[in-house]
Order: structure tokens, then sequence, then C-alpha cells
């Protein structure tokens, strides 16, 4: 990220709650003053989103739980706007301060949200694949016809590997696009061990700690189908070459 001629880089964090937006939190600390948190949103964690809440000093927060934001508003007092709900979240994306806008969102909770971002004219550090999956094509007609990869950087893991490799390569240098995977918690049985699977297993990734969605979409390698269709719309190739 860069500094803007000396003014703070203002940060909007979509599910600063979760894995990622709490690492962005931890970047943005060790970054310095020259960083501003200006929006914070979540889905119901209060607790955690106050404690965030008074030690970033965000201008706005939100929670998609309208119960939740009710016991949010009641903790902050005045300290900053308190939203709910979808339009919430939304808020937060165009919120008129933020530079950027870091959607980590889960699910197709990100496809709104990012859409707006981007029609508002903000640049989204993007970690919700469901967004392009669902509505790649309404994202690229929200850029009014500048290249995806112009207004969002991918910060999903693989993603955010090939957009690093891409840098400085011409259109003409790019043959293929190759996604890994880290290897799950079946990748060395056969067919008859994995008809007798349980959730349980399913839901013991040996590498990483995510949510039960995320864990079970990798476990049945669902989630490479969706970064087929992320990298489709981010690099601009046909599916053929991914």
């Amino acid at each position: 990220m860069e500094k803007k001629s000396g003014l703070p880089k203002r940060i909007a964090i979509l599910g600063s709650t979760g894995s990622i937006g709490r690492q962005a939190l931890q970047v943005i600390e060790h970054l310095g003053p020259a960083y501003r948190v200006v929006a914070l949103t979540a889905n119901r964690r209060v607790r955690e989103l106050v404690e965030q809440a008074e030690k970033f000093e965000p201008e706005l927060v939100a929670l998609s739980d309208p119960e939740a934001a009710a016991s949010l508003r009641a903790s902050l007092g005045k300290k900053c706007r308190v939203a709910a709900g979808p339009e919430g979240q939304v808020a937060a994306a165009t919120w008129p301060a933020a530079d950027l806008v870091l959607v980590a969102l889960v699910g197709f909770s990100g496809f709104q949200p990012t859409w707006e971002a981007l029609r508002a004219g903000k640049k989204v550090a993007l970690a919700n694949k469901e967004a392009l999956v669902v509505g790649g094509e309404l994202m690229t007609a929200a850029t009014d016809g500048a290249p995806l990869l112009d207004r969002i950087i991918p910060i999903d893991s693989e993603h955010a590997a090939i957009w690093q490799c891409l840098q400085g390569v011409g259109e003409n240098q790019l043959e293929q696009i190759w996604l890994t995977a880290s290897g799950g918690p079946f990748l060395n049985w056969d067919r008859r061990q994995m008809e007798a699977i349980t959730v349980a297993e399913a839901l013991n990734h040996p590498n990483w700690k995510m949510g039960p969605k995320i864990t079970i979409d990798s476990a049945t390698l669902m989630n490479k189908g969706f970064e087929v269709l992320e990298a489709r719309w981010l690099f601009g190739l046909e599916l053929s070459r991914i």
C-alpha cells in the first residue's frame, strides 16, 4: 500500500473479527500512524468489535446482526457511528473517508459490499472469492471498463501469489495459470476410504484453521473450483488456460 502525499492511508475493513481482518489490523498497527482505520464491520461478534473500535477509533462500525448491533451501540455510546444489517456493510464499503476497502467477509455476504465499493470508485483489497464467482461480470461492469486488477488487489493466498508473479509480465508472455492445493485431510486416501468420510474428518484440516464452510469447501476441492472462476475474472483468461 502506498502512502498518499503524506496523508494517512484510510482503510475500511469488512470482516475485521475474522482471521484476515485481525491480521490486517496487526499490519496497520505495525505500520504506524500513516495508516488509519476508518470503518470496521463484523457479523455478530460484539465484544471483539468493541475492543477493536476502542483501540483503532474508526468513524463507523457495523454488525450484520441487528440485535448484536444494538448491543454494540450500547457499548460504544457516541464514540462512533454504529450501523446494522447488510446496509451497514455497504455503508462501510462506500464510506467517504476510505481510500482502500478490505473485503474479508464470508460467502455471498461479500458480493454487494464489493460491488458497491467498486461503483463508488474505491480500491478494493479482496479476500472474498464468492464476489467474483457469482458476479464477475457485474464487478467488471462496475469499473467502467477498467481492468479488474486496476481496482482490485487480490489478497487470497493463491491469487495474491499469481498477481505478484505477473508484475512486469506482458499478456503475450502468459501461457497458463496453475492453481495449487496445500493438501487437505484426504490427500493420500484411496476411493474406498473416501466412501466412509465423516464431517468431523472433513473439518480436520491439517494445515489451516478456517471456518466450517471454508474448511468443507477445501476438503471437497469445491474451493478450487471457486478459485478457477475467480482467476478467470481477475486475470481475464479463458477457463481453458487455468
